[in-house]
């Protein structure tokens, strides 16, 4: 940027400068004048600021729930930064926020307003339906209500993650981890972007059975809270998982990990425990010794993305999907228990995956059939 000084103007100061030193009372004149001559003309003008408003409504979980929200948050906030223009956010507290929070983002004049969860979605689309001049991204949703296959309007642009993919890896993992032959889940709601990574954890301990001629088992399929807040129905559901002698569970649905980790640490017992969305051991140390790995979603860089897009007039209702090819999902390092893992466990998921991307190895899901 210009600043309005040439090099006809650093001479000339310099100058006066010398003088100065060998006319103290001249150059306090000139000083006095210099001070009334008029500034030298900028004919450089200021970018204008770029006029868009991003904005996003969290579900019941909150802005800092150490996963979904609060990675879906970092993605805007990221985003907004980069683009240099503000952001506005509306935290729900219950179902009943979700339609007033869409409109109250609305009548804030927000450009784009990205929902966060699948809990979302009805609201999300009549308020779609009802404003096309905004546009809306649904986290983990299709944006699909009459089920034809692509997104209801033009303003509505889904952002999935085929995390059964991940799921699979982590219940390969898990199913060689365990002692006990028992590893189980558990999921917050029975949405299918909860048990997309539950059947895709089954299923990579059903793989592990066939390859190594074990039967390890899966239980907590079909357990789900009624919610995705950390509470006494999580903690009692995992208490209950751990006395059917789990040994590696995987909770879907926000914090409702947390919930385990206090059931684990209550049973004395040495159990792994996995997060979802975000790697817990990153976002939330509280059980960090308890971390086995983490199921990943790309949720900031998607979310990121999808803002920037719309920022720069590239919006369409085509869906982001993350994949384990495009590195929208997978799974957290072992962290603590790198060292009690066995030694070839690593490089036979790095060659799973592989063989997941190739199309060698199936892994279905809802985002695939």
């Amino acid at each position: 940027m210009a600043l309005g000084t040439t090099l006809e103007d650093i001479l000339s100061i310099t100058s006066r400068k010398a003088t100065l030193s060998g006319l103290a009372l001249v150059g306090a004149s000139a000083l006095l004048l210099a001070g009334c001559a008029a500034a030298p003309e900028d004919d450089t003008t200021a970018e204008p600021a770029l006029d868009f408003l991003p904005c996003m409504v969290s579900d019941f979980g909150g802005f800092d729930d150490k996963s979904f929200n609060q990675l879906g948050f970092e993605g805007l906030t990221a985003a907004a930064d980069d683009l240099g223009v503000e952001y506005k956010t509306a935290q729900s507290e219950a179902e009943t926020d979700f339609a007033p929070n869409i409109q109250s983002m609305i009548d804030e004049g927000c450009d784009l307003i990205v929902t966060v969860g699948f809990a979302l979605s009805a609201a999300t689309l009549e308020a779609a339906a009802a404003n096309p001049e905004v546009e809306f991204a649904l986290l983990d949703d299709a944006a699909d209500a009459d089920f034809d296959g692509v997104a209801d309007y033009d303003n509505t642009k889904p952002i999935l993650f085929d995390t059964s993919q991940a799921a699979f890896l982590a219940g390969y993992a898990a199913a060689d981890f365990s002692t006990t032959g028992v590893v189980a889940t558990f999921g917050g709601m029975e949405y299918p972007t909860v048990t997309i990574f539950m059947q895709g954890y089954a299923d990579g301990v059903e793989y592990y059975n066939e390859e190594n001629g074990t039967d390890v088992s899966v239980i907590g399929l079909d357990s789900f809270t009624g919610g995705f807040v950390a509470n006494e129905t999580a903690k009692t559901l995992a208490a209950n998982l751990i006395e059917q002698d789990a040994d590696v569970i995987l909770p879907v649905g926000g914090p409702i990990y947390q919930s385990a980790g206090a059931a684990i640490v209550d049973s004395g017992k040495d159990i792994a425990l996995l997060g979802a969305d975000a790697d817990v051991f990153e976002t939330d140390p509280t059980y960090a010794d308890l971390y086995f790995t983490s199921v990943l979603k790309g949720i900031t860089v998607a979310v990121s993305d999808v803002v920037t897009s719309a920022a720069e007039g590239d919006f369409s209702n085509e869906p982001f999907i993350g994949t384990l090819e495009n590195d929208g999902v997978g799974i957290a390092p072992f962290h603590e228990f790198e060292s009690k893992i066995d030694a070839g466990l690593q490089a036979k998921l790095d060659e799973l995956k592989a063989s997941i991307i190739s199309g060698d190895v199936v892994v279905n899901s809802y985002l695939n059939e």
